[in-house]
């Protein structure tokens, strides 16, 4: 098997939770058939929310390069990274290292279009930062949809403040809730969970929405690249 490097710690408990769910997503029979990881938890990286945002703090991009170079001296033939806003700093990583970077927009994007046909509107559970920055924007249009965001950002950010800092409560897990719902009512009947404080609590969306995680779509291609098998769904754990 192929080891993958993790770029961790945003948040740190999105990190364990990938490695969860790529354990959860083989079949073994023993310590030798799972997954080899190599990961990286730097909770020191600098805040998305800060650079992205608020227009503070320094850039988390040559933190994260530097971090990535680390991961392929180390022995790491892909890398992944648990966080859907740190994409954003892509290319910084892919020019600083020789392997392949799996790209979890661009196949969670794939995969909604595959439940939602070209011409749909998806939902983007997400941080604010993610809508500033368009993130999303070009693999939704290259596959022919539309994504609809998050109106209330304010309080999608403090959610997401919540779970960083308390771990997933129940206010979060109801301003989730509300965020689904108002996305439904706007046409969204297929929503992303895209953010991985968001993935802590991803059972708190609305039942009459057709809901996927994004981080499950990066655990199953962790596995693939590993195993160099097609991809499967992930179980979750």
């Amino acid at each position: 098997m192929r080891r993958v490097g993790i770029l961790g710690g945003m948040g740190p408990e999105a990190t364990i939770l990938i490695m969860q769910k790529v354990m959860a997503g083989v079949v073994a029979q023993d310590d030798a058939d799972h997954i080899p990881l190599i990961v990286d938890q730097n909770p020191q990286i600098p805040s998305r929310i800060a650079h992205l945002i608020e227009g503070t703090g320094d850039d988390p991009g040559p933190v994260l390069a530097d971090a990535a170079g680390r991961l392929v001296a180390a022995g790491a033939e892909a890398l992944a990274i648990p966080c859907n806003t740190a994409h954003h700093y892509a290319d910084a990583i892919r020019a600083s290292v020789k392997v392949p970077l799996l790209d979890m927009i661009e196949m969670s994007v794939s995969h909604a279009a595959n439940l939602n046909g070209a011409g749909g509107r998806i939902g983007i559970l997400g941080s604010p930062a993610i809508r500033k920055v368009g993130l999303f924007d070009d693999a939704l249009t290259r596959h022919g949809l539309t994504g609809l965001y998050v109106e209330d950002e304010a309080a999608s950010l403090a959610a997401i403040r919540q779970i960083k800092a308390q771990g997933p409560q129940p206010e979060a897990q109801a301003s989730l809730m509300r965020a689904s719902a108002a996305l439904l009512t706007r046409g969204a009947n297929v929503q992303m969970i895209a953010c991985t404080e968001f993935s802590l609590i991803a059972k708190a969306v609305s039942p009459d929405v057709t809901a996927f995680d994004t981080l499950d779509r990066l655990a199953e291609a962790i596995v693939s690249f590993s195993t160099g098998t097609p991809s499967q769904s992930v179980h979750r754990p």
